[in-house]
């Protein structure tokens, strides 16, 4: 038994694709900082409009971005983008939208109902729950925090 293991894991080492760690990393590192000097870019834009607050600066900046991530995402890019970044795709505010596009466009052959709207949040709900989750949690130590 202990032989078809060990030979399990040597077939297993043989196939799996070799990554450069350090090289994933850097990757990762200047898309998404690609991606965050975009929002920086669309903001500092937004800022130069007559009437614009920082705080509507901010709104315009993520409906922007959210909007470009779902686009890519639906021409077929950002697969390309995922694949070559890993995680500096992922982690910005465009890696939400393009796990909400993805779903959507992987379950819209199902119907609208049962398909694209029941299944477009099955990558995304959670992250929606947890965050909710976690923000109220903190949201409430702060409370309590203040009242003492």
């Amino acid at each position: 038994m202990k032989v078809e293991k060990q030979q399990y894991q040597m077939w297993v080492e043989q196939i799996s694709p070799q990554t450069n760690l350090w090289l994933g990393c850097l990757k990762a590192f200047l898309i998404g900082g690609l991606i965050c000097v975009l929002g920086q870019c669309i903001r500092n834009f937004a800022l130069t409009i007559d009437g614009v607050s920082t705080e509507q600066a901010g709104i315009w900046t993520s409906i922007t971005l959210i909007f470009l991530g779902a686009f890519v995402t639906g021409i077929g890019w950002y697969d390309n983008l995922g694949h070559f970044a890993g995680a500096g795709s992922i982690i910005p505010i465009t890696g939400f939208a393009n796990g909400i596009v993805s779903s959507a466009i992987e379950y819209k052959k199902e119907g609208f109902i049962l398909g694209l709207g029941a299944k477009m949040f099955s990558i995304a709900g959670p992250v929606l729950v947890y965050g909710t989750l976690a923000s109220s949690l903190v949201g409430l130590a702060y409370w309590i925090i203040g009242r003492f």
